[in-house]
């Protein structure tokens, strides 16, 4: 049975403004909508590209999105920042209208988009599980029927009748999630619940998810960067790319294209006016790459190169670069730094390093690049700026990849006694 369908759904925003911004505009809409002709506003705008200067002051945050979800789904929604994941849920969660499209749905939603959304900081624990609780569409009765259950779940028993601006984030989202995940509701929508809380905690939440689609037959839509998460929970995925529908389809096959994309530059390299480069007012990067060692393709067995080549603006600093290496489950390899001059100049600077063969197993990954100063202030920092795809021994296949993070190669010492 069919619980949400978006139909042609996009989303407009003007930056800087709230609103429209401007009685100009709003006039203009409304003599518009007076001779039945379109909005001229929606013939304009750009994609939402953080990356990159834009000459509209209009951008489309989501645009053209359409999908179908079945009663019992459990949908990963994946993508970049930026990509539109969260400003999806709010649409779908009705925190706000779609600029065009419409949006259907079959039953309760319950949603939980941002950590204590409905809590009020004066009211203890108690008050406020009551107070989201009917919010969130409860009756009274249901409530102190799940009461016990959901102070259960949350952990917060000690706490529960001290005012929640005392509480810990890490408290705060226990207890909206339990409130949100014992709603008896057709839809549960959740958006980077786990990002906050202990491992024990995520785990909990994952299950009790799992417990709501498997078992009660209840639709999840899940918005997360842990693709493990995604993984173990849901059934499909939809991949979003500034603002974009990419791809909807089996959750495996949408976290494989997620990962095409994040290894798909391996490298970037400037030479035009370099006030342009990637960067800001202290460092701007004039080449990030990555390349194998030896051979012409990197594999398990190539060793990987990295070369960065930056100009530096600000002088007499300490000052140091660090790399984060993730995988394509968010998961950080490594976060290595290292100090580049303890009394800077400014000018241009290069930089080198090999990743051992032996040391990576196959798959995607993409670098975190952070400049810092006297290792406390960061100068500049981009994420997902080059990815890179190791393959395996056997060039170009994707059989006989073994489970893990790294595939040393080690010295056996064997010996028949």
């Amino acid at each position: 049975m069919l619980v949400l369908k978006a139909e042609n759904i996009s989303k407009q925003y003007r930056l800087g403004q709230v609103g429209t911004g401007t009685i100009s505009h709003d006039l203009n809409r409304m003599w518009y909508k007076m001779r039945g002709k379109e909005d001229p506003y929606l013939k304009i705008g750009e994609a939402n590209n953080r990356a990159e200067k834009g000459e509209s002051e209009y951008v489309w945050s989501l645009q053209n999105i359409n999908f179908e979800i079945e009663q019992g789904d459990a949908v990963g929604i994946i993508g970049r920042n930026g990509a539109g994941k969260s400003t999806l849920l709010k649409l779908l969660s009705k925190v706000t209208k779609p600029t065009t499209g419409k949006i259907y749905t079959r039953g309760r939603i319950a949603s939980l988009l941002e950590v204590g959304t409905g809590f009020h900081p004066e009211m203890t624990g108690r008050e406020n599980v009551f107070l989201n609780g009917a919010i969130l569409g409860m009756t009274r009765k249901e409530i102190s029927r799940k009461f016990d259950e959901i102070v259960s779940f949350s952990g917060v028993e000690r706490y529960i009748d001290t005012p929640v601006k005392r509480y810990s984030s890490g408290m705060y989202v226990r207890l909206a999630f339990a409130v949100a995940a014992h709603l008896e509701s057709e839809i549960l929508i959740v958006d980077e619940v786990l990002a906050v809380g202990d491992a024990e905690f995520q785990k909990k939440c994952l299950g009790k998810m799992g417990d709501v689609t498997k078992g009660e037959g209840r639709t999840v839509l899940f918005v997360s960067h842990n693709m493990t998460a995604v993984k173990e929970l849901c059934t499909k995925g939809i991949l979003l790319n500034q603002g974009t529908l990419e791809y909807e389809g089996s959750v495996l096959n949408t976290i494989i294209e997620y990962q095409k994309n994040s290894a798909s530059t391996t490298s970037y390299r400037y030479n035009g006016i370099i006030d342009e480069a990637a960067g800001n007012e202290n460092i701007r990067i004039k080449e990030f790459s990555v390349a194998p060692v030896k051979g012409s393709i990197i594999d398990i067995d190539s060793g990987i190169r990295v070369k960065l080549v930056f100009k530096n603006y600000v002088p007499d600093i300490s000052l140091g670069v660090t790399f984060e290496l993730k995988n394509y489950e968010e998961l950080i390899i490594f976060h290595v730094g290292k100090i580049i001059s303890e009394n800077s100049k400014s000018g241009d600077y290069s930089l080198e390093f090999d990743i051992p063969s032996g040391l990576l197993n196959a798959g995607n990954y993409y670098f975190r690049l952070i400049f810092g100063q006297n290792q406390a202030t960061v100068l500049y920092a981009v994420d997902n700026m080059v990815g890179f795809e190791v393959e395996n021994v056997k060039v170009g296949t994707k059989m006989h990849i073994y489970p893990g993070i790294i595939r040393p190669h080690f010295d056996y010492k064997i010996e028949y006694k």
